[in-house]
């Protein structure tokens, strides 16, 4: 079976995981809310996660908020729902990444 180039080609909504929103809320004070809306921005850096892929295909996604907020989402897709695993504020390495697509970068 081929690869999807892109993961987010096929979703159609959020599967939500009370405990992983409730971590992330209390660890990093990210609300599932927010961190959706980074999903609606562009740039929007999304890549294959590969050294966490043991059970099932993950992602992760480099973006912005609707408050300008930068973040890192680690996530999987079920169907065609996308379901959050983690979610972040993007450290320095991840933050440069992200200003190159954001000026055009490859």
């Amino acid at each position: 079976m081929a690869e999807r180039k892109d993961p987010l080609e096929f979703c159609t909504g959020f599967e939500r995981d009370d405990a992983n929103a409730v971590k992330n809320c209390e660890r990093h004070r990210v609300t599932p809310a927010e961190t959706e809306s980074v999903f609606f921005h562009n740039p929007l850096v999304v890549r294959s996660d590969i050294g966490h892929s043991k059970r099932e295909k993950r992602y992760f996604a480099l973006g912005r908020t609707d408050a300008g907020r930068h973040l890192f989402v680690a996530f999987t897709v079920r169907g065609t729902l996308l379901r959050v695993i983690s979610v972040r504020d993007m450290n320095r390495r991840e933050r440069n990444a992200y200003a190159e697509q954001e000026e055009g970068g490859a």
